[in-house]
């Protein structure tokens, strides 16, 4: 009896502390090197008061650079003023260790795309690609990301990590404090 009690104990605790498997969109290696992008990932959402923000991740690597592609979908019945992307553009990310990791805008400058929704709601899409240096990500591998900002080409806005939620926008839970930890494995190699 005790030993059938600690191996339902032993595969209880391999279940809850197993790692989250690879999910990749896109992984191609021809003459010309090697890409490979994880599957979209919702780091943030907010809504309130018939707007809404959503932030969307995925990871790259392309021929060993690591990247990180975002899309910010924004909607609102209202206006939606334009965040664009520059050469000055920045995501700063604060883990929970007090370090802060700095991912450098890595593309053409873009405000997003503007278009109307079968609501009747405006909605802007903006992408970007974002490049970790050789020496700044390694924290990530260890340490929650507690806090996100990003520096746009006319304003810094501030994003709060949570733990967990379930998105509107799927109604799939994430937790985005454990991003990095649980998925820059799939693209190192």
């Amino acid at each position: 009896m005790k030993n059938l009690v600690f191996t339902l104990f032993l595969l209880y605790n391999l279940n809850v502390f197993a790692q989250k498997p690879c999910e990749t969109d896109t992984n191609i290696t021809d003459s010309l090197g090697t890409y490979k992008l994880t599957k979209q990932f919702i780091i943030f959402e907010r809504s309130f008061a018939g707007n809404s923000t959503d932030i969307l991740f995925a990871l790259s690597s392309n021929n060993g650079v690591l990247g990180l592609e975002t899309q910010q979908l924004q909607s609102s019945a209202g206006f939606i003023k334009a965040n664009c992307f520059d050469a000055n553009s920045r995501i700063f990310l604060q883990l929970n260790n007090g370090k802060i990791v700095t991912l450098l805008f890595a593309g053409n400058e873009s405000c997003g795309t503007l278009i109307r929704n079968d609501k009747n709601e405006n909605s802007r899409i903006l992408s970007g690609s974002f490049v970790f240096s050789k020496e700044n990500f390694e924290d990530l591998k260890t340490s929650q990301v507690t806090f996100m900002r990003i520096r746009f080409s006319g304003e810094t806005i501030d994003y709060p990590f949570k733990t967990e939620f379930t998105a509107e926008l799927d109604k799939k839970t994430y937790q985005p404090e454990n991003y990095f930890i649980e998925y820059l494995k799939c693209v190192e190699n």
